[in-house]
């Protein structure tokens, strides 16, 4: 098995609090500040569009802790979960209500005049049983879903992540035989019924620097629709470093006619977890930091983008102590942001 996944899904019930959110930025109030009696030092503001037109959630998990760490006078530690808290993260759109999360998330995104990043991790058969195993529970379902959260776009500006690792699972064996025509078939529709969509990009998931090779996928992805798409994601919730990531982007580029890729680098800021149990160096590593923060400028025109796909400090599963794939994890947070520089340990 390769070590291709981190957080992968959430509870709905995250996903309709991460709604309601957004539903109170559109109402016009000052989430993540203010009202909780955390004071205006608690305030989330969007990053600067040229550099970074992705939509920061106010009311997001970090938001949150960086709320409570103020209004509990925490000084160090709230600098530190700002470090998270102010970037643009992906929105990871639940199972039960795609069409409603998916508006909200665009509708607040388009109010600040960004870009919605989200996440659609949802393809029957998900994660072959492991950490985040579930999704729709056949075909028809996941059509269905596919429908609702294009719906819920509508002609709102979206960037989309496709799928993680349901390419990659075809590919090493992990997703039985029986299920591939059927994932192959899902995943090309999706790519083209998100595509008609007005302001909505699309990249489809590709593995990352440290699983295998570009030869290995490159003719799975067309399969799967990547050339009507506007390109793939690399390194999504995962470690690699964005030096090794543009390499392998570059390589698969060449074999796909030159799509353009985005790189997840929410978690990389120290490469790959070395040590312990190499099946387990995916899932909550210690000693990782905060990767280069999100950003259209990136080191490659190949590269799209930098984002944040994986929310930094939500759990991989319950592997080294952590709660459940999805859930936050307000230790294993603070360390990511301690770790990628400029501040010493938070009291």
């Amino acid at each position: 098995m390769y070590d291709s996944r981190g957080d992968r899904a959430s509870a709905a019930a995250r996903a309709s609090a991460a709604v309601l959110g957004a539903a109170l930025l559109l109402a016009g109030c000052s989430s993540g500040g203010g009202d909780d009696g955390a004071g205006p030092g608690a305030r989330i503001t969007q990053q600067p569009k040229s550099a970074d037109p992705f939509w920061v959630n106010p009311d997001g998990n970090a938001a949150r802790q960086l709320a409570a760490y103020v209004k509990a006078g925490k000084k160090a530690r709230a600098e530190q979960i700002r470090k998270i808290a102010e970037q643009p993260t992906g929105e990871w759109i639940g199972p039960e209500n795609p069409e409603r999360e998916a508006r909200g998330f665009t509708e607040a995104a388009e109010k600040s005049d960004r870009t919605a990043l989200l996440v659609l991790y949802n393809i029957p058969h998900r994660d072959c049983g492991q950490y985040s195993q579930g999704g729709a529970a056949d075909g028809d379902a996941y059509r269905a879903w596919i429908d609702g959260v294009a719906r819920g776009i509508g002609d709102r500006p979206a960037t989309v992540i496709l799928e993680p690792d349901a390419v990659l699972h075809l590919v090493d064996g992990c997703t039985p035989a029986e299920f591939h025509e059927e994932r192959y078939d899902l995943l090309k529709g999706a790519v083209a019924e998100l595509k008609s969509l007005k302001n909505t990009k699309v990249y489809l998931d590709a593995g990352n620097a440290g699983w295998g090779h570009p030869d290995q996928i490159f003719q799975p992805l067309r399969q799967a629709g990547v050339d009507q798409a506007d390109g793939f994601a690399v390194n999504v919730s995962n470690f690699y470093s964005t030096r090794d990531s543009l390499a392998y982007g570059r390589q698969l580029s060449a074999k796909v006619g030159g799509k353009h890729f985005v790189v997840d680098t929410s978690r990389n800021g120290n490469g790959p977890y070395t040590g312990g149990d190499p099946a387990q160096k995916w899932c909550n590593p210690p000693g990782r930091a905060l990767g280069e923060t999100p950003t259209t400028r990136t080191a490659d025109p190949l590269a799209d983008a930098y984002l944040w796909v994986k929310r930094p400090g939500e759990s991989d599963g319950t592997c080294r102590g952590g709660p459940k794939a999805g859930d936050w994890w307000a230790s294993y947070a603070l360390a990511l942001a301690e770790h990628s520089g400029n501040g010493t340990t938070a009291p």
